[in-house]
């Protein structure tokens, strides 16, 4: 029975090249200049910071830039809220999502039975999404449905088997 998987995954090298071109931009920018402005990425996300939230906007829309130059999706980040450091300056984390939770695997799931494709059936299986049918035409559907539907997290289609 051919089957694929339905992942959401995002390249960490892509990340931190994305990270590292946007710390070097910053650094050498003219109107960040005196700002102290940093972004670093940590185990946990990334995090910015600089003098107000302003200027921490400005920080967000310039990694934002990079990260969509390497080809990280906008929808694999999600924003904290912004906090007082010290000395009066701004700071955020931002978070790195990465697999499918077990409600968007159930609204995935929902919305792949409320398609009616005969034959398709799917199971959760940790942070990823197993699809299955009885026909390769029907599984195609399903992906090209998955594509145009808007989940709120980026959708990768691996492990395609007859």
């Amino acid at each position: 029975m051919p089957t694929f998987d339905v992942v959401s995954e995002i390249d960490r090298q892509e990340v931190r090249n994305a990270v590292d071109q946007a710390s070097r931009e910053v650094s050498t920018r003219f109107d960040f200049k005196g700002t102290d402005s940093t972004i670093e990425l940590t185990d946990k996300g990334i995090t910015l910071e600089s003098e107000n939230e302003g200027r921490l906007t400005a920080v967000v829309q310039v990694l934002e830039e990079k990260l969509v130059k390497r080809g990280v999706s906008l929808k694999a980040i999600s924003y904290g809220k912004v906090e007082e450091a010290t000395k009066g300056r701004a700071r955020q984390l931002v978070t790195l999502n990465v697999g499918i939770s077990q409600e968007k695997g159930k609204e995935i799931g929902k919305f792949l039975k409320e398609l009616g494709l005969k034959g398709v059936s799917h199971q959760i299986q940790g942070d990823s999404l197993r699809i299955q049918g009885k026909k390769k035409d029907d599984l195609q559907d399903a992906i090209a449905a998955l594509r145009e539907h808007d989940f709120g997290i980026p959708l990768q289609f691996d492990n395609f088997r007859d």
